[in-house]
């Protein structure tokens, strides 16, 4: 019995992205899933589980809850569940429960906090090293530090007034009585500035590599972290900072408005708030992935043969759909092409007969001038042939008719549907005021095709990274070891209990040691 008594309560922690794993030793989970946590001893990997599996993870994908502890409810509906077992069931009924007022303010606290510490971090990058890298012009141009910082110093500004608004809400006093949702929602526009910042973080992360490569540099950086008298984490690990902060905006707010009442005057306003952060996240997302697609329409441009008029990138963004269809001509005759969908045109081209998957550039469709009109099976008369599965584009600026068949019914309705598509996603854009920045543009209109040159695999483990609530932490893990090997041959008993073997591993180092 004392045994049950003694037992620690294990911490709770939040997944803010997915660990996949295929090492034994490591445990996987999804975001959102919550974690036991039972050894914290090495800041890099902690040891958790969920039901019956557990192992280790690295502590960069968690949250730790603000509450540790259950409040009646939670216990009764966990108990209910039976997700609940016999010994925590004692262990929790020999101590005091916490009130949902005690719960709502823990996580206040916590939101408060996490909000100074986060504004005190921004502020070391911005003093401690933007402003010591425009001292030294011979080593950092403006677009150097543009590449590196991002939009850092607008984020900064940004986080101060929020800081400011949540204090000035902030009920010292009575914490649980802390109405901040209205914050939230009133400074809800501006948290999309993040959107530069992840677009940018990949990009931020490759400079870096190259130079660190540099003694010059990397004694540079290390400089500027003592001067600042900031705590000893790699410039890699503070510029990390606003991507992981706008993931665990959500969590946070879901916490709070699960112990706020529904009678307290701040529910509405939080249950709302929460939303609008989470299509703030989407809205990121969406933004990244874009960003992302640039690179590749450019990358496919190159390689389609004759190209003639504009480029892509210069009013498109994204590929939607593509397939093969037959195009018939003014003449009647028919002619197999593929049709390629994206954001306000149509590209069309002709199949190499020699050149294995290479194309040859035909010709475009504007789709904000464009008409598209589906046809029933028949003889189509302006063009005089009999079609089925068909439908015709009606360019109204050109009073250009073209008439378009497939295989297939089934075909013929993916592409009306893609049609659709894209008008609803260029609406969109248009809501959300989404544009392509020049520079970007041009970066991706004038990169070199990259080659791929296969890499033999190496010792340790393959880490698969998995989809992520937000595409862009792909390319945050592609700055994680690609390989790491945990302790090998070493038990979760050993990590707590043995032979003070600590092993240690940060998110942008090559690899994880013994120490």
């Amino acid at each position: 019995m004392e045994e049950i008594f003694e037992e620690e309560s294990p911490t709770c922690a939040e997944a803010l992205w997915d660990h996949v794993t295929l090492d034994t030793e490591e445990l996987g989970f999804r975001a959102g899933d919550v974690i036991e946590v039972t050894d914290m001893n090495n800041k890099d990997w902690w040891w958790g589980s969920m039901g019956d599996q557990g192992g280790w993870f690295p502590a960069v994908f968690v949250r730790l809850r603000a509450n540790q502890e259950h409040t009646a409810e939670e216990f009764v509906q966990r108990m209910k569940e039976g997700s609940l077992g016999a010994k925590a069931a004692l262990r929790r009924h020999s101590r005091s429960f916490l009130s949902k007022d005690q719960a709502r303010t823990n996580v206040v606290n916590e939101i408060m906090s996490a909000e100074k510490d986060y504004v005190k971090h921004i502020k070391d990058v911005v003093e401690g090293y933007i402003r010591q890298a425009r001292k030294r012009p011979e080593m950092f141009s403006e677009d150097r530090i543009a590449t590196i910082f991002g939009n850092m110093e607008e984020i900064y500004c940004f986080a101060n007034r929020f800081l400011h608004q949540l204090e000035i809400c902030y009920n010292s006093n009575l914490p649980h009585l802390s109405e901040i949702g209205n914050t939230f929602l009133e400074q809800s526009k501006g948290f999309e500035i993040y959107s530069e910042y992840c677009n940018n973080h990949p990009l931020a992360c490759e400079e870096l590599k190259e130079l660190q490569r540099n003694k010059k540099y990397k004694h540079f950086f290390e400089a500027c972290r003592l001067l600042q008298q900031m705590i000893e984490i790699p410039l890699e690990g503070f510029l990390l900072t606003p991507v992981q902060k706008i993931c665990k905006y959500p969590l946070q707010l879901a916490e709070l408005l699960k112990y706020t009442h529904r009678e307290h005057r701040d529910y509405a306003k939080l249950q709302t708030a929460l939303a609008t952060m989470r299509k703030i996240a989407m809205l990121i997302n969406e933004r990244k992935r874009r960003m992302e697609s640039i690179e590749k329409i450019a990358a496919w441009q190159k390689n389609v043969e004759d190209w003639e008029g504009a480029h892509l990138l210069e009013r498109s963004s994204e590929l939607i759909y593509s397939g093969e269809v037959t195009k018939v001509n003014s003449n009647g005759w028919s002619q197999e092409r593929m049709f390629f969908l994206f954001d306000h045109q149509i590209v069309y081209c002709k199949k190499d007969l020699l050149k294995r998957d290479v194309f040859c550039y035909r010709g475009r469709i504007d789709l904000d001038h464009c008409d598209v009109i589906p046809l029933e099976d028949g003889k189509d008369n302006q063009f005089n042939v009999t079609v089925k599965h068909a439908w015709k584009l009606h360019d109204t600026v050109r009073e250009k008719w073209f008439l378009i068949h497939t295989r297939t019914d089934s075909d013929r309705e993916h592409w009306l549907q893609a049609f659709q598509d894209e008008r609803r996603r260029v609406q969109e854009d248009k809501e959300n005021d989404f544009t392509i920045p020049d520079h970007v543009r041009q970066t991706a209109m004038n990169m070199k095709p990259k080659k791929f040159h296969p890499v033999k695999p190496g010792p340790g483990i393959q880490r698969k990274i998995s989809q992520m609530p937000f595409p862009y932490q792909h390319e945050i893990m592609n700055n994680v070891p690609t390989r790491v090997a945990l302790p090998r041959g070493v038990s979760r008993n050993e990590a707590v209990d043995g032979d003070n073997k600590k092993w240690t591993w940060l998110p942008f180092r090559n690899r994880k040691s013994k120490r």
